[in-house]
């Protein structure tokens, strides 16, 4: 996928660990082709390509650049190499260990390309979550490194409000911009066919529960409510994802008798018809940044039930209007939640209004003004 390529005003590099599933992955990858199609050229510089199933997702017309590191530390001399021999006219960074070597790298690079880092998830909630002793350094490193960049973005009120208290940076350094999750190409895959026996017609609802089976996620939480929601009325539970949380989750499915009803077959290439077609959407996080699959859902018009968790949830659902919220850790009332979407969803959850914000158009113009330099 190599260019021959001169004009760097023209140039966007999108900095990531690697090209992976993963929510920040995923919104990269759709701004990527987003600024493509307005006629830039974008490079998607990645850590390593150990973990590639979002490959057949990227557009052609994205060039890849793998750093071939293997861990985000040591792409600090490659990324140096790139910077200093493509010299864009600005670099896009997500997640926090590479906005660290993002910022670093160009200083180092001594090119006057611009530095955007974004923040996907709520700080000081996912500090406190890790057991990596490096997360105990990242307000520290925050607040020693972000002030070199040219804007820092956080993709929610809450998170933006979070990352100020944590890194201690001045208010006018951080904007706010919503994830680019709404494109075409969403619809598009939500129209493939779904061969599963649970969404045939007279079958039960379908329970949908999307991510990595991580303790943020919070799926025991979901895995209790179903199990009183099911003392209510017949239902299945179907979690796509995989993690660290996998045995347990089974284990407690067992243990609440719900293994016959309970299904969590790992990752899936396309998560959307599971998604058009299930009774109701389910987030049960204990904390997000701004929750890609809660408006992924929204815009496929489906029930969504969500926990009022920090952040992005009540931002998304407008403080309920748009789906129901529940308190964070409340196994009862989010099975009143889901039987609530199940039998009165509430109206037009697909309304275009609910996911304007987060649609691919509006959210590049944002992003290209800022990589620009135009809103200076």
């Amino acid at each position: 996928m190599n260019k021959n390529r001169m004009d760097t005003s023209r140039k966007i590099a999108l900095f990531l660990p690697s090209i992976g599933y993963g929510g920040a992955e995923r919104v990269t990858v759709n701004l990527g082709g987003g600024i493509a199609a307005r006629g830039f050229d974008v490079d998607l510089v990645f850590v390593t390509s150990d973990d590639p199933p979002l490959l057949t997702d990227i557009p052609a017309e994205v060039n890849l650049v793998d750093l071939e590191a293997g861990r985000v530390a040591a792409s600090l001399p490659g990324l140096i190499r790139y910077l200093r021999r493509e010299r864009p006219l600005a670099l896009l960074s997500a997640l926090e260990h590479t906005n660290v070597i993002a910022l670093l790298a160009a200083r180092l690079a001594r090119v006057d390309t611009r530095i955007v880092v974004s923040v996907h998830t709520t700080v000081s909630r996912a500090i406190e979550d890790s057991t990596l002793f490096r997360s105990r350094l990242f307000p520290w490193l925050m607040r020693w490194f972000y002030p070199w960049a040219s804007k820092v973005v956080a993709v929610s009120e809450a998170a933006r409000s979070d990352l100020l208290a944590v890194a201690g940076l001045q208010p006018d350094s951080i904007q706010v911009i919503n994830n680019p999750v709404v494109t075409p190409r969403l619809f598009e895959r939500a129209k493939a066919p779904l061969d599963h026996p649970w969404f045939a017609a007279g079958e039960p609802p379908v329970i949908l529960g999307v991510g990595r089976l991580v303790t943020a996620k919070n799926f025991p939480l979901l895995l209790r409510a179903f199990a009183l929601v099911r003392k209510e009325q017949p239902a299945r539970l179907l979690i796509l994802g995989d993690g660290e949380q996998r045995q347990v989750l089974e284990s407690l499915a067992d243990e609440l008798g719900l293994a016959p009803h309970v299904a969590m077959p790992g990752f899936v290439d396309n998560p959307y018809p599971y998604m058009a077609r299930a009774g109701a959407f389910v987030l049960s996080s204990s904390f997000e940044g701004l929750p890609t699959v809660l408006i992924e859902a929204l815009a496929l018009g489906i029930p969504v039930v969500s926990t009022d968790c920090p952040s992005g949830p009540s931002e998304i659902l407008q403080q309920g209007r748009w789906g129901t919220l529940v308190p964070v850790d409340d196994e009862r009332a989010l099975a009143e939640g889901i039987l609530r979407a199940l039998r009165q969803p509430v109206a037009d959850p697909g309304e275009t209004g609910s996911w304007q914000p987060y649609e691919l158009g509006r959210v590049v113009d944002q992003y290209l003004s800022l990589l620009t330099g135009e809103e200076a």
